[in-house]
């Protein structure tokens, strides 16, 4: 699996995918720009001493990192209103699941060229405005893990 985000803002965000990352053998794809360094102090407490077990890229741009990809590849979009949940999208080993900015989520074009890949996570409060970047990814990424049978646990 891989997990890419698109222009992270918030350090311990980050190095908690990275954490994630490493746990799980995902490979991260980070999409500059970023809202941090990446010699970051918080960056580098939240991903702890999981940064040398993580396989990680970095992309100058999102133009960049999609010519870098198989045209086989399947990306998913996780984004708010995407017409289709999470849990109902099947999920293979070599997917993307793609995150978008804290503050500002994915490109409104990206999610318009890949409606069919839109996928959301379900809010039940109108008043809550967003979960947390690095639990979106967790979700998401379990659930993908899950559909394949957890294959790469030890």
């Amino acid at each position: 699996m891989h997990i890419v985000l698109v222009e992270p803002e918030i350090p311990p965000n980050t190095g908690n995918v990275a954490r994630l990352c490493a746990a799980t053998r995902t490979t991260l794809h980070l999409i500059e720009p970023f809202g941090f360094k990446l010699d970051d102090a918080a960056l580098k407490r939240a991903g702890m001493d999981y940064w040398q077990h993580v396989e990680w890229h970095r992309w100058a741009t999102w133009k960049a990192f999609e010519q870098s990809l198989n045209p086989a590849v399947r990306l998913w979009f996780i984004e708010s209103h995407g017409p289709k949940r999470y849990d109902e999208a099947k999920f293979s080993q070599d997917d993307y699941l793609v995150f978008g900015r804290e503050t500002a989520g994915l490109p409104k074009q990206l999610l318009a060229q890949h409606r069919e890949r839109w996928l959301r996570i379900p809010m039940f409060n109108d008043e809550a405005r967003s979960l947390n970047l690095s639990n979106c990814v967790a979700l998401v990424l379990f659930e993908a893990l899950r559909q394949q049978g957890f294959a790469k646990e030890v």
